[in-house]
């Protein structure tokens, strides 16, 4: 039946259906719990939709242009890469986050205390603190010149202002895809000249703001003028998927959806959280990064909300809380490591192959529109017999 799903974003993007994979990334250090492997990624791509590689790197530029060399021999499709380019966050000239974490016990040592008392509460073992690279200028230049190198044909801004590299990109075809959470974010991406925006309701998982996709999307449709608009937050069925075309936008942008399919690799605690999770225990926290971000709850968000203290900026928050995530990775609690994922997460029950969910996505949403069609075109005969 699918086959009329296509919105002139299909186009721009030459896909043949509007479904767009979210890019996710984890905090983890290894790239094997990645929640978008390139497998993924390209079994998004060859089913139709728009598959997108998240930064599951940990900041190495040479590990993300491995991985675009992989995804390349998986799809000869279509394809998108995502990474953080956040407009507000702490510069740093640290090259590890070992150097880093040194700074941070000397600036903020009640946060420090803190991180040691749930280390000890929770019974984890005494580790170090890696030594990968924390976020920075450095960091982001390298990876926009791995994607430049590489001609990826999408390139999708995880958060923050793409404008440091549309005009790089553009000169070579490749199109940007920016991500807002409030009107007043528009302007920048326009200024930015984004080919497209997605906008990211609360309900989503990952770095998200406070307004509802149902209100955020119609109010992004119209400040994007003819900019193609995705909507993201709360999209996990067909029925999703016809609302958000009913709102105005061109397509929709699935993250924790595709987190339950068989080519995902989140560790099994996560998985099972989704399956098994209501949709009002995906909740909101600074804890883990330094900027607000949903996900399922646990007890390290829980110790930091009654602390009192404020979380710090970002990378020093992540930096911050890299001990605690090695020390809970090396015990096995995958349960105390952040899983970001969506309220959607409420009606995920199965795994299943990604190309399956995409084309439930699809076929759902036209059934659902030919019903609407055939509903309303009764409607009227009967008010026309009534007459």
């Amino acid at each position: 039946m699918a086959g009329r799903l296509r919105t002139p974003l299909c186009k721009m993007l030459d896909i043949e259906y509007p479904i767009v994979l979210a890019g996710m990334a984890v905090g983890g250090r290894e790239q094997h719990n990645a929640p978008t492997p390139v497998e993924l990624v390209a079994a998004v791509s060859n089913a139709g939709g728009l598959g997108v590689l998240g930064n599951n790197f940990r900041y190495d530029p040479d590990k993300m242009d491995a991985g675009i060399k992989k995804l390349k021999l998986l799809t000869d499709r279509p394809f998108g890469v995502n990474f953080l380019l956040p407009a507000k966050r702490t510069e740093v000239s640290a090259t590890s986050t070992s150097q880093l974490y040194k700074q941070v016990e000397q600036d903020y040592p009640d946060h420090i205390a803190l991180v040691k008392k749930i280390i000890r509460k929770l019974n984890l073992p005494d580790v170090e603190v890696p030594e990968d690279a924390p976020l920075s200028t450095r960091i982001i230049e390298r990876q926009i010149e791995v994607i430049l190198d590489n001609r990826v044909p999408v390139f999708a801004a995880a958060l923050g202002d793409p404008g440091i590299m549309t005009k790089r990109a553009h000169a070579q075809g490749m199109k940007v895809i920016g991500m807002v959470g409030a009107v007043r974010h528009v302007r920048h991406h326009v200024a930015a000249n984004v080919d497209i925006i997605t906008a990211q309701g609360t309900e989503a998982g990952g770095h998200t703001g406070n307004i509802a996709s149902f209100v955020l999307t119609p109010q992004i449709v119209k400040a994007a003028g003819s900019r193609p608009v995705l909507m993201a937050g709360g999209v996990g069925s067909g029925k999703h998927v016809a609302a958000a075309l009913a709102l105005g936008a061109q397509g929709v942008w699935v993250g924790t959806a595709f987190l339950a399919a068989k080519e995902s690799n989140i560790p099994e605690a996560h998985r099972s959280q989704i399956l098994e999770g209501a949709s009002e225990e995906f909740t909101l926290s600074k804890s883990d990064t330094g900027k607000q971000q949903r996900g399922y709850w646990n007890l390290v968000k829980t110790a930091w909300k009654k602390s009192g203290l404020e979380p710090l900026p970002m990378p020093l928050q992540g930096t911050l809380m890299s001990r605690l995530n090695r020390a809970a990775q090396q015990a096995d609690r995958w349960d105390l490591i952040r899983n970001p994922s969506g309220q959607i997460g409420g009606i995920i029950t199965t795994i299943r192959p990604a190309r399956d969910i995409l084309m439930d996505l699809v076929n759902e949403a036209e059934e659902t529109i030919e019903m609407l069609q055939y509903n309303l075109g009764s409607t009227r005969k009967a008010d026309i017999g009534d007459r």
